[in-house]
């Protein structure tokens, strides 16, 4: 009898099985190399701009943007904003719950290490085209998320950031994570922006969808991407299975190729709802496997989000 039974939720706490995606920051830039950006007019380009603030200087920031006056005056590194009426900051959101730490036997690597690379890769494309990025999570409580910033020192921090994340708590009945989540992005996403969030949708409360849909509202952009593993996919077993849920309670002993059809049929039920609801939000819905080509997911999810910002 095949088995997917886990450890419980309250034991884990699982770093991110890595496999052939590691190093991360390297196939970043490789995926982010054979991408094309550029869809849109990046900020500090152009007419119109506009002092946008200050925040505080991270090692890797362009120097050119020091606020001279803030040094003299108060002995403190700060850098100068600017925006324009196009500015378009890139934020981007993992569920990182312990059932995006699950790598079947033929990929990869864990849905976390491919939506990670995913995210880099994002990144990298954004922050060449001179826009922001900045990171925030579902499910990862112990780990801080990184403001929107400029440069390649911004990439470095975002990328150091996911090769520290771990795959952790259960989110199938711990709505206030997702609500908190939706709080903070709805407070520092400003309008024009765009959200791509990066996650499963298996183990997600029924009653997230809501709140996690709304951040696309409000003039922001949003783009959910979809991560499975093959096995996920195409409930890639054979014969009689025992199978226990990674988050929640649920357990199934069943005979896999005799529920196959039916198992593929819900989880498309599934996925069609996600996306009727991203959709009439104006968002858009991305599905990847985490076997496939990454360039591809990353040119998916770009044409995603121009279709989104519409």
């Amino acid at each position: 009898m095949a088995s997917a039974a886990k450890p419980r939720v309250g034991e884990q706490l699982l770093p991110i099985d890595w496999g052939a995606i590691s190093p991360l920051r390297m196939k970043a830039k490789t995926v982010a190399e054979g991408v094309y950006a550029g869809a849109h007019r990046s900020r500090r380009r152009g007419s119109g701009v506009e002092f946008g603030g200050q925040r505080p200087y991270f090692p890797g920031d362009d120097l050119r943007f020091l606020d001279r006056r803030s040094l003299l005056r108060h002995d403190r590194l700060m850098v100068r904003e600017f925006e324009t009426d196009t500015d378009r900051a890139l934020w981007l959101c993992l569920d990182t719950s312990v059932s995006m730490g699950f790598r079947g036997s033929t990929a990869p690597g864990a849905k976390l290490a491919y939506a990670a690379l995913i995210a880099a890769a994002l990144a990298r494309v954004a922050i060449s085209s001179g826009d922001p990025v900045g990171l925030s999570w579902l499910g990862a409580g112990q780990l801080a998320s990184l403001p929107a910033s400029f440069g390649l020192g911004a990439f470095e921090r975002i990328v150091s950031r996911l090769e520290l994340i771990s795959a952790a708590g259960d989110l199938s009945d711990d709505l206030s994570a997702v609500e908190r989540t939706v709080g903070l992005l709805a407070r520092r996403v400003s309008r024009g922006s765009v959200i791509v969030v990066l996650s499963d949708l298996l183990d997600l409360p029924a009653a997230a969808m809501h709140p996690l849909v709304s951040i696309g509202s409000n003039r922001r952009s949003l783009v959910v991407v979809q991560v499975l593993d093959p096995v996920e996919r195409d409930l890639g077993f054979t014969g009689k299975v025992r199978l226990r849920a990674i988050e929640g309670d649920g357990l199934v002993v069943t005979d896999a190729d005799a529920v196959r059809r039916e198992y593929q049929q819900r989880l498309e039920r599934h996925v069609q709802t996600w996306r009727r609801a991203i959709e009439g939000q104006g968002g858009r819905l991305v599905r990847a496997c985490s076997q496939d080509d990454p360039v591809r997911v990353v040119r998916q999810v770009l044409q995603a989000a121009a279709e989104a910002c519409r």
